[in-house]
């Protein structure tokens, strides 16, 4: 089985064309997608994940 396609956060910020100040504000709101901490202190998205956030805000535009 493979395993689920995890994204960088610059490549996340690039996607999305936000700046990590921004991506940080979403998320003190509880507004953004889930954030994987690893144990070296980088974060990662799954790109399930981002797709499914994307996905709700496509269906309220």
């Amino acid at each position: 089985m493979a395993r689920p396609k995890m994204l960088k956060l610059p490549d996340v910020l690039d996607e999305l064309n936000m700046s990590r100040a921004a991506f940080y504000r979403l998320r003190a709101r509880g507004l953004a997608p889930k954030l994987i901490k690893l144990p070296n202190h980088q974060v990662r998205v799954r790109r399930a994940d981002l797709d499914a956030w994307l996905a709700r805000y496509e269906e309220a535009a």
